[in-house]
């Protein structure tokens, strides 16, 4: 059996636990604002908005299988997410051309419209929560260290 070493081994201590709640906790409570400013100023909630980001950049069509990998979503989740935006009329689904068990996801003119009325206001809420909160030495520290940490993960 391979040895640990030493630094893989110990407990994380008082510093680092506080930061990793402190981690939690704000990007809890961020996420929260600003669901809450994008419900307030689109009707759009995060997963709608997700959804509308995904196909926007990839033209407004995509399997739904690579919509499910490019948000990191079960496919269950997805397909129900999708009933609810259908029935809003922000998407249609289409039987794959290629494909006789895909189908494909389409953004429709109602989806474009709200992704596009949404994403002003929503980047502003980004800006206010987030970015006016740190300087940018902070905020080229947080990303530097967002790298470092996805590195490590690998």
């Amino acid at each position: 059996m391979a040895r640990v070493p030493a630094a893989q081994r110990r407990s994380m201590n008082s510093g680092e636990l506080a930061v990793w709640r402190s981690l939690l906790d704000t990007t809890t409570e961020l996420r929260r604002r600003l669901a809450t400013q994008l419900a307030e100023d689109s009707q759009l909630s995060p997963g709608d908005y997700a959804v509308l980001l995904a196909l926007s950049e990839a033209g407004g069509r995509l399997r739904s299988s690579e919509l499910a990998a490019s948000m990191d979503w079960e496919r269950s989740r997805l397909s129900h997410h999708l009933g609810r935006m259908e029935k809003r009329g922000l998407i249609t689904r289409e039987d794959c051309a290629t494909d006789n068990r895909g189908a494909e996801v389409l953004m429709t003119e109602v989806g474009a419209a709200a992704f596009t009325a949404a994403t002003r206001p929503h980047m502003r809420a980004i800006k206010q929560h987030f970015a006016d909160a740190l300087t940018p030495a902070q905020l080229d520290a947080l990303g530097d260290a967002l790298r470092s940490i996805n590195e490590h993960l690998g």
